[in-house]
């Protein structure tokens, strides 16, 4: 673990929570005084000039420390035809329905068309094998699936293709099968590779199903229960109770080790471990293959490392655990000794900020991780440079700085 590369100083530390942009055309102030300068060169300003960012340039840590998280993209649903609503032809009405304020059922029909599905109320996120993103989204009763990389969308509906009436955590396994929690319902869904609901299980035994995770070595499938306080443990193959983890009953008034109050998120590692936000207690709690407690850390606050109702978690390639923390709006990294390499995020609705934080997921194909959050409802993308990439950029930047040395004693 190179740890240099992800916090490199105090200060560094401290900016780190700041978001890294590059506004072409600079602030606002600046850019009027250009127009203003253009003006009186060229005699007009144009006023329909636009800034954008440049999302290239959306990277944690701050330089000149080696990236580690780059932004990469924004999904908030189906392309929306901004031209098609504006021309939309309004078809004639009778005074009758004018009166009634009633619309055509066709042009009704045309708008929702042309708006599409966009994301109201995303909670669990997911990816398979092909690099597609999965969102299950409460607002839209639907899991919504699109390929970052061609921008194609299609989704998993309520009453159409499966029933799905209060969607929470997804999670996918080795052969690009889906598991869906639905806390209505008190189950989880399984689809195939194929979008078809195959199975589901747990009605006898969740509550308020929440996150889901996969050991795909162990063949458990853990599912987080909020009302229960408890992680309960399934077969991944028959899909029977192997176990409970944690204390029920007691409505989320435990702070003991090993017991829960109202946890959400849980992810597993590489060596069975397994990983949970205990959200009310502001804590993530480490567990081993057998259900056995190890340790925790975390604790109420807004210092780094600290939490304020986390809720998402994911486990990268290396290890590196992502907590997912909601009311501070900001994604938190640890290292397997539980010490934060860096934190990255804020309020706000800029790139890589964000509001009403859940889910956070890891995609192992493409070192992509993913967050979802509520208000509004979107799911950005960050690209995970990972620890061998970064020592390699250590190494290359050392060779760079002796190069020079090396040419100048021999002249």
């Amino acid at each position: 673990m190179y740890r240099s590369n992800w916090m490199p100083s105090r200060k560094v530390l401290i900016g780190l929570a700041v978001l890294v942009v590059l506004v072409l055309g600079g602030s606002p102030a600046h850019a009027q005084k250009k127009n203003k300068k253009a003006a009186s060169t060229a005699g007009v300003v144009d006023k329909t000039k636009k800034v954008y960012f440049d999302i290239s340039k959306i990277i944690w840590p701050n330089p000149p420390a080696i990236t580690r998280i780059k932004f990469l993209s924004i999904f908030t649903g189906q392309k929306i035809d901004w031209a098609g609503l504006q021309t939309t032809q309004k078809p004639k009405q009778s005074w009758m329905d004018r009166l009634a304020g009633a619309q055509p059922d066709q042009q009704v029909k045309d708008a929702k068309k042309k708006i599409g599905f966009q994301l109201i109320r995303p909670y669990g996120v997911a990816a398979d094998s092909k690099g597609n993103i999965y969102v299950a989204d409460q607002g839209v009763a639907a899991i919504f699936i699109f390929s970052p990389e061609t921008g194609d969308m299609q989704l998993i509906k309520n009453g159409q293709d499966a029933h799905l009436p209060m969607v929470t955590g997804l999670a996918m396994d080795d052969n690009d099968r889906l598991f869906v929690a639905d806390a209505k319902l008190h189950h989880v869904l399984v689809f195939n590779a194929e979008h078809l609901a195959e199975a589901s299980f747990g009605a006898e035994s969740l509550v308020s199903p929440a996150g889901i995770a996969l050991d795909k070595e162990n063949r458990f499938v853990y599912v987080v229960d909020t009302q229960q306080d408890q992680v309960l443990v399934f077969d991944a193959d028959n899909y029977k109770l192997l176990r409970r983890i944690g204390t029920g009953g007691k409505k989320h008034t435990l702070t003991s080790e090993g017991d829960f109050s109202l946890p959400t998120g849980v992810a597993v590692d590489k060596d069975g471990n397994v990983y949970v936000t205990d959200t009310l207690n502001n804590r993530v709690e480490i567990f081993d293959a057998d259900g056995g407690f190890m340790s925790q850390f975390g604790k109420s606050g807004d210092g780094p490392g600290h939490f304020a109702r986390p809720k998402g978690i994911a486990v990268d390639g290396d290890g590196h655990i992502w907590v997912a923390d909601e009311v501070q709006c900001r994604v938190q990294v640890f290292d397997k000794d539980a010490q934060l390499l860096i934190y990255f995020g804020g309020p706000g609705f800029y790139p890589g900020q964000f509001n009403a934080l859940y889910g956070i997921a890891f995609d192992t194909a493409t070192n992509r991780i993913i967050t979802s959050e509520q208000f509004p409802g979107r799911v950005q993308i960050f690209r995970y440079v990972t620890d061998a990439e970064a020592a390699a950029e250590k190494a290359r930047r050392e060779a760079e700085q002796k190069t020079p040395k090396a040419a100048g004693s021999t002249s």
